[in-house]
């Protein structure tokens, strides 16, 4: 690791390191993690709003938007191989490589998209199937048969965001979600409720808004793509219509462990949740506080690891050696402040964090925050492990590796995470902390094995020659 950062040391050696990795890492890793926040506030804004109608309408909401999530999940995953190879192809300055990654990233998302429609077209009959309430799964199937036209533009997005990214165009990737967000809280308002004479639309009203704002927002960053000075030259919407079916296969290559370490991520999660809510509802209920507060921690070591995969595919490209190293080991270091000082934040102040998120009147209020800031405690470590792993993770996915990682994530999740959940959580007596160290374990697993096999790079021959 030593050399991989270079020899320098005092001052100047910091401030070249500055200059030469962190300040570069933090200038495209920021603005991705304020674009992750972005979205997180548009489905906070749908839920806040959905909520309004009624349980019946939200329970439907959740039902439909987390089986849209599953699918979504996946084809995001397939779609950031575009990054890795988008990166190498800038780096070697090899210019109409990098196009063809990018338009046949389009041809994925479209293919892709044509089967899961038909999915989700009858998503009320497969939630009908896993039976859930009948009057609950119609209303999600409705809901869905609007919402599932966000899939296309949701997906292009992040084949455009890709290249926007490895162009170190992050601020315009931030700026185009916040704007997506504004429209869609407009939207929201105006159409689920019928305000200013349009129509009172409810849930079909909330889907309209997702697919107009999804919309919005690959058309601003489709323009900005097509018409900037600096990147018109790299005509990524030329010849679409024409296939490149080494390049289209070599994305689903990368992509497809991409998208089954993500739903596997989530999964894990998910099913966290239906552990703990063996042991109470109380504890659920906090669980879901401490999760949902971690989650938005987590946005910044999300945004840092799509720099850190970036930047190491620039260094492959380049041949640089060097600086693959220093890329990867500068976005770990950096991440590790931030989750360190955020860890701090939970150990120090849990109670306080908690209890922005409940009624103080609630007469199971004492109950929850009891048990929301256990979980948090625990969460300070559980913020390390999670940031370490996903930016060991990301820098393999920059040299192309994507295989490996992901027989990483099912052995770091499901075997050594689930195993520890419910031998602590039930076996050893330790209940919904118990849960959470064993998240938390899962977690440190992957991550070490990530991280070790980066800093074995060379001897594993994972950098092209």
């Amino acid at each position: 690791m030593g050399s991989a950062l270079g020899h320098s040391s005092g001052t100047g050696g910091f401030l070249g390191l500055w200059h030469s990795d962190i300040r570069p890492t933090l200038a495209l890793g920021l603005p991705l993690a304020g674009a992750q926040l972005a979205q997180m506030a548009i489905n906070t804004t749908d839920v806040l709003m959905i909520g309004r109608l009624g349980a019946e309408e939200l329970a439907a909401a959740v039902l439909a938007f987390n089986v849209y999530m599953l699918i979504w999940f996946f084809g995001m995953g397939v779609i950031q191989a575009v990054i890795p190879l988008a990166a190498r192809a800038r780096g070697q300055r090899a210019m109409r490589d990098m196009r063809r990654s990018v338009r046949m990233g389009f041809w994925v998302v479209a293919l892709y998209c044509l089967p899961m429609w038909v999915v989700m077209y009858f998503t009320g009959d497969i939630l009908l199937a896993l039976g859930q309430d009948p009057a609950v799964s119609a209303m999600a199937g409705d809901y869905m048969r609007v919402l599932q036209w966000t899939l296309l533009p949701a997906l292009l997005i992040m084949a455009v965001r890709g290249f926007l990214t490895v162009m170190e165009r992050a601020q315009v990737v931030l700026f185009a979600t916040i704007a997506g967000a504004v429209v869609n809280a407009v939207l929201d308002y105006v159409l689920i409720f019928g305000h200013f004479g349009f129509p009172r639309l409810e849930l079909v009203g909330a889907g309209i808004a997702s697919v107009i704002s999804s919309a919005s927002t690959f058309g601003l960053l489709a323009l900005y793509a097509a018409f900037h000075q600096k990147l018109k030259r790299y005509f990524i919407f030329g010849r679409i219509w024409r296939p490149d079916w080494p390049v289209f296969f070599q994305i689903v290559r990368l992509g497809w462990p991409i998208g089954v370490t993500i739903v596997a991520e989530a999964a894990l999660f998910g099913a966290s949740a239906i552990m703990i809510g063996w042991i109470g509802t109380l504890p659920l209920a906090g669980h879901g506080i401490a999760l949902q507060i971690a989650s938005l921690t987590f946005m910044v070591p999300v945004g840092l690891s799509q720099a850190a995969m970036t930047r190491v595919g620039l260094a492959s490209g380049r041949g640089d050696r060097a600086g693959i190293g220093r890329a990867g080991w500068t976005a770990f270091g950096v991440t590790f402040v931030f989750m360190g000082c955020f860890a701090v934040l939970f150990w120090t102040m849990p109670e306080t964090l908690v209890s922005l998120y409940l009624d103080l009147d609630n007469p199971d209020t004492e109950a929850v925050l009891a048990f929301g800031a256990s979980y948090l405690i625990v969460a300070a470590l559980f913020q390390l492990a999670d940031g370490g792993q996903i930016i060991g993770v990301n820098n393999l996915r920059g040299l192309g590796d994507t295989t490996v990682p992901l027989i990483y994530a099912l052995f770091g999740y499901w075997v050594v995470g689930i195993s520890l959940s419910l031998g602590l959580g039930f076996w050893a007596g330790f209940d919904g902390v118990g849960i959470w160290i064993g998240l938390a374990g899962g977690l440190a697993t992957v991550a070490i094995l990530a991280n070790f096999r980066f800093y074995r790079r060379e001897s594993l021959r994972l950098i092209p020659e």
